[in-house]
């Protein structure tokens, strides 16, 4: 109703300028609409989606703009890489250069890298897209694996997003995927030599690994098919399934309630927050221009693989201190790392130094990505529906998993740097390998062990925040002479939040101390109900090993919420 009535506000005689439409076209405008309208309804029910829609709730939180980031850097990677597919040549047939670039005039080199030459120093604003599409593709993976940290530590890959969670992981892998292919396509020496390893690291497994890499690359290597067959993957084959699965995440987003961090009127059926029109929509809509603008200042102010300065590829040159873009570098750390282990059986031999961190070790990484929500839900018996999310402090076993996680992950990372590391500080390139080695077992424990103490640690001092709260700095003397330091109660809006973070039940408790639950805001979904306690009846089953496995990684997955003692002195009477 109100925009009726500023659409008859804004035609009155004193608002209508000299050039405005006459009324009576305007009425005709407005009926031809309506009834365009009106028959799209009737068809499709467009109009109560719609209203659905402009009223569906987004929480107030910064972590959720993590996935708008992912978003919106693949929709900059479609509108750069269609440029850029208009003067790109995915052909490996040698030319010789004769462009503006005057270090390679004359030199031979495959029609790839010439056409990327012709796109950076010819093409008007080439050089810049070439630049956005490999930022963009830099940033896309990146919020790709902060979001599903995210995701992760705050436990928002429970039931009911669990579908969303595997589609997160299979998006991080074709992202590197289509990562690597993207960065493969000059045909530079630095691109070549990935390629390089990448063909030593099929040709690795075995048995189906020489026919897989004549397939690919269309005989030994280089080939003369890799090139073409990376730019049909690239441009068609992975962002066609990187579209639909986005779409359908996104989709499942909408149908599902969004997840949000407890909070004073916050359960795990309802959400507080922005509409999505016209607030949210305008937010987003400027975080859009925001992340373009960012990405943009990036390839205009930060240099990023300028291939002019590697030159064509030649299978036997190596550029010194070649590194790949940082999603891939774990893959390189980890194939530096492994002692030169082979095995030669019935005529044929098994380079374990290159199947083993090359094709075992990401597939088992990313198969305990995919694989996590369920052993999870498995070992604490957790078939709930989750609304709400967790702290990462109310969690501390998940929260220095996932750490110990990144710490393993990120020793692979500077391992893939380890001889530019070794020439920097003059250090012997074996004693720094073997010193990745043992950093790689060593320190992933420690991370662990530090994390779990840290969470432990803040949910101590939340709990005595809230039973205590804040030192005042105030000394007073009691009359048996003890000393005690007055607390500030927390302000009542601020004690709220923390009470519902935490677990706070005014109903239950001892010592004048609410009880907190040992899984903090919430329980674990699966209860007790009908449970019979056959220890109690003297009844002894047999126990599978599963069941073992279960109630003894369940013991160490519950971490106990550490209780706050009173000891605060009383004043005697």
């Amino acid at each position: 109703m109100s925009s009726s009535k500023n659409s008859d506000d804004a035609t009155g005689p004193a608002a209508v300028p000299s050039t405005a439409v006459r009324p009576d076209n305007q009425g005709a405008a407005e009926k031809a609409t309506r009834t365009t309208l009106k028959y799209v309804d009737d068809r499709f029910g467009s109009a109560s989606f719609l209203k659905r829609s402009m009223d569906k709730v987004f929480p107030d939180h910064w972590s959720f703009m993590l996935g708008e980031i992912c978003l919106y850097s693949f929709v900059i990677l479609l509108l750069s890489g269609v440029y850029l597919t208009l003067f790109f040549h995915a052909s490996q047939q040698n030319v010789i250069y004769d462009g503006t670039y005057q270090p390679l005039r004359g030199v031979q080199m495959t029609d790839a890298y010439a056409s990327t030459l012709h796109i950076s120093f010819d093409v008007r604003g080439g050089l810049l897209m070439r630049q956005i599409h490999h930022w963009a593709a830099l940033l896309f993976v990146t919020s790709i694996v902060v979001h599903m940290f995210r995701v992760f530590f705050t436990g928002a890959f429970r039931k009911p997003r669990t579908i969303n969670w595997h589609i997160g992981t299979i998006l991080l892998i074709l992202g590197i995927l289509e990562g690597f292919a993207g960065y493969s396509l000059p045909d530079d020496l630095l691109s070549g030599t990935g390629l390089r390893i990448a063909y030593s690291v099929a040709e690795s497994i075995p048995v189906v690994g020489t026919y897989l890499c004549y397939f690919l690359f269309g005989g030994n290597y280089p080939g003369q098919d890799i090139i073409s067959r990376l730019f049909i993957i690239h441009v068609l084959l992975v962002p066609g399934i990187l579209l639909a699965l986005i779409s359908a995440h996104m989709m499942i987003l909408w149908h599902q309630k969004h997840t949000d961090f407890p909070g004073p009127g916050k359960t795990e059926d309802n959400v507080i927050g922005t509409k999505f029109y016209p607030g949210f929509f305008l937010k987003t809509n400027g975080f859009l221009f925001m992340v373009f603008g960012m990405v943009t200042a990036l390839a205009a102010f930060a240099q990023i693989n300028p291939v002019w300065l590697y030159g064509p590829y030649n299978a036997g040159q190596v550029s010194a201190g070649s590194q790949p873009d940082w999603y891939i570098l774990f893959l390189e750390g980890s194939l530096r790392m492994i002692p030169n282990w082979e095995t030669h059986i019935f005529h044929h031999t098994i380079s374990w130094n290159i199947f083993i961190p090359g094709v075992i070790l990401p597939g088992i990484m990313f198969n305990l990505i995919a694989l996590y929500p369920a052993i999870e839900s498995w070992v604490t018996k957790d078939t709930g529906y989750h609304n709400l999310l967790d702290r990462p402090r109310d969690k501390p076993v998940r929260t220095a998993l996932g750490v110990m996680s990144l710490t393993f992950y990120m020793v692979l990372v500077a391992a893939g740097s380890n001889d530019i590391i070794a020439s920097t500080f003059h250090w012997s390139l074996q004693a720094t390998t073997w010193v990745f080695r043992v950093m790689l077992i060593a320190l992933p424990p420690i991370a662990f062990k530090l994390t779990k103490r840290f969470c432990l640690g803040l949910q101590h001092h939340d709990e005595a925040l809230l039973h205590h709260g804040v030192e005042s700095g105030i000394i007073r003397r009691l009359p048996s002479g003890a000393y005690v330091e007055d607390d500030i109660p927390l302000p009542p809006a601020k004690a709220a939040v923390l009470a519902k973070q935490i677990g706070y039940d005014p109903h239950h408790g001892h010592n004048g101390h609410a009880e907190i639950t040992a899984n903090g805001h919430g329980a674990n979904g699966s209860g007790a109900k009908g449970h019979v306690d056959e220890a109690a009846e003297g009844i002894k089953r047999p126990v599978a090993i599963a069941a073992k496995v279960q109630s003894k990684l369940a013991a160490f997955w519950d971490e106990p919420r550490e209780t706050v003692p009173d000891t605060q002195p009383h004043p005697e009477d």
